[in-house]
């Protein structure tokens, strides 16, 4: 069983700047997709980001690309989401996600990943 646990939500002011870490404890195979996704109320959780740890490619959703920057320390188990430029429309709560031996191909879904944060709560006011 993997845990993840995420970190590093907060309030913000457009244009500021956050960045959100996801701690993944217990056992930990050798490569993964890992990605962030965000719910806002009333709306469907949505891919902000995926990495692929074995390799490191890449996946942004067109919303954040530019602004967003998804990466991994391997030593620590540990994913963040640097988060520049943030818009009020980035106010969600956001959820890691990990799933093992998969190279995140394609578009990630929810529904893709066995290991799920409890989420993160970011709010950015105008």
């Amino acid at each position: 069983q993997v845990q993840l646990v995420e970190s590093g939500g907060g309030s913000v002011q457009a244009g500021g700047s956050l960045r959100l870490s996801c701690a993944a404890f217990g056992y930990i195979a050798s490569d993964y997709c890992m990605g962030w996704f965000r719910q806002a109320p009333g709306k469907e959780r949505e891919v902000v980001a995926a990495i692929y740890t074995g390799g490191g490619s890449t996946y942004y959703a067109d919303s954040v690309k530019g602004r967003f920057t998804i990466s991994q320390d391997n030593p620590k188990n540990t994913l963040y989401l640097q988060m520049n430029s943030l818009k009020p429309e980035d106010t969600a709560i956001y959820y890691c996600a990990a799933q093992p031996s998969w190279r995140c191909e394609g578009s990630p879904h929810w529904g893709d990943f066995r290991y799920r944060g409890q989420g993160t709560q970011v709010t950015v006011s105008s």
